[in-house]
């Protein structure tokens, strides 16, 4: 028998709390119950955000909640710049695109984030901007983007541009202070940091933002964050919200609330750096220059490459996920996001080597997980 393990970045492991919430008897959504639920989860998904302003609840994916601060904010033949560092990245220019937008799609080198140099010369070429997305934790490379700097050369260049923010990878596991930062637009999605099942999206705008939806005929119904708002003040959600999901919410956000928001960013980076001291010490090789705390990508190894993630699968229960596009059959991707602590990441190290060692790969048996322990007890 091999328990399953999963260490993709989306869908993440989901507490047993949670399950068994999900689990008991379905409540109607405009039932005083739901209400009360709802009113109670608003609260904690501002504090998670670190923002005053409501924190929408959608019944989508977080691509849905980006579509709908575009459809929302945004009219055709607008300037939107995209910052493209990744797959997803490289998605939010699509969107644009889809809506009538004229796209400046900055494209940055894989594995890499865009320097306060690069960042500057692109708002200066560009102090018209409707908007500018920006992924802070960069899911296809493991990739991290200094959102906080960012922000501040964006303001000093062009302060009526509307920052927004792809927090689908980094909410809950980066420091990501929304008021503070002055950003406008920030997602994210249920089945990251936030330990649920997919099929939730929430999304935050700044007053700035919402200025700006008064003066736009919003372009999807569904989609329609004005009406999100209105129903937001009422603990309620414009559509039939999926219920259950919304339920195992409360739990999750609960356990985070519990363990406090700046500890949960603490134990992403403890994590994060342990489990990138283990796959060093194995002789593995590290991708990209600026590592995220929510997923590390690692290069494959030579012997046994396209063998390696199904070999850990089928003989020691454990799922990671290969790379995409250029990167596939090059990388594999090791989460840390959201429901782990630092025996998972013993464990998947110890399952690691011995997938390395069956493969043949050359390295001293033990040392991924001696070096990721030094991290977790401070000795390094």
């Amino acid at each position: 028998m091999r328990k399953p393990r999963l260490f993709t970045p989306g869908p993440t492991p989901i507490p047993e709390t949670v399950m068994l919430r999900m689990a008991e008897p379905i409540i109607h959504h405009r039932h005083a119950e739901f209400v009360a639920l709802v009113g109670r989860i608003n609260a904690h998904l501002q504090t998670l955000f670190c923002t005053k302003q409501p924190v929408m609840t959608l019944t989508a994916s977080g691509t849905g909640a980006a579509e709908a601060a575009i459809a929302t904010l945004f009219q055709a033949g607008e300037k939107g710049i995209n910052i493209n560092n990744g797959k997803f990245a490289e998605r939010w220019g699509k969107m644009m695109n889809v809506y009538g937008m004229n796209v400046v799609d900055v494209e940055i080198a894989w594995g890499n984030a865009i320097s306060e140099d690069q960042m500057r010369d692109v708002m200066k070429q560009n102090p018209d901007a409707a908007c500018i997305w920006l992924v802070h934790s960069e899911t296809s490379t493991g990739t991290y983007t200094n959102i906080q700097a960012m922000a501040r050369v964006i303001r000093e260049v062009a302060p009526d541009t509307l920052i927004c923010i792809d927090g689908i990878t980094s909410i809950g596991a980066h420091e990501c202070r929304m008021d503070e930062w002055d950003l406008d637009v920030v997602i994210t999605g249920s089945q990251k940091g936030l330990m649920i099942p997919p099929g939730l999206a929430f999304v935050a705008l700044s007053e700035r933002a919402w200025k700006k939806a008064a003066s736009v005929t919003a372009r999807s119904l569904y989609f329609d964050l004005k009406q999100a708002r209105e129903a937001w003040h009422d603990n309620s959600t414009p559509w039939t919200p999926a219920v259950s999901l919304v339920i195992g919410l409360e739990p999750a956000l609960a356990m985070m609330m519990k363990e406090g928001v700046e500890n949960v960013w603490k134990r992403h980076t403890l994590l994060s750096r342990g489990l990138r001291a283990g796959l060093q010490a194995t002789n593995l090789q590290l991708y990209g220059t600026s590592p995220s705390h929510a997923v590390t990508v690692a290069y494959l190894p030579e012997k046994g490459r396209k063998e390696f993630i199904k070999l850990l699968k089928s003989d020691f229960g454990v799922t990671v996920i290969g790379g995409q596009d250029a990167l596939k059959d090059v990388v594999f991707r090791t989460s840390h996001l959201g429901y782990y602590d630092e025996a998972d990441m013993l464990a998947v190290l110890g399952s690691i080597e011995y997938a390395l060692q069956k493969l043949g790969h050359e390295f001293e048996a033990g040392r991924s997980v001696y070096a990721a322990q030094r991290i977790f007890m401070g000795v390094e």
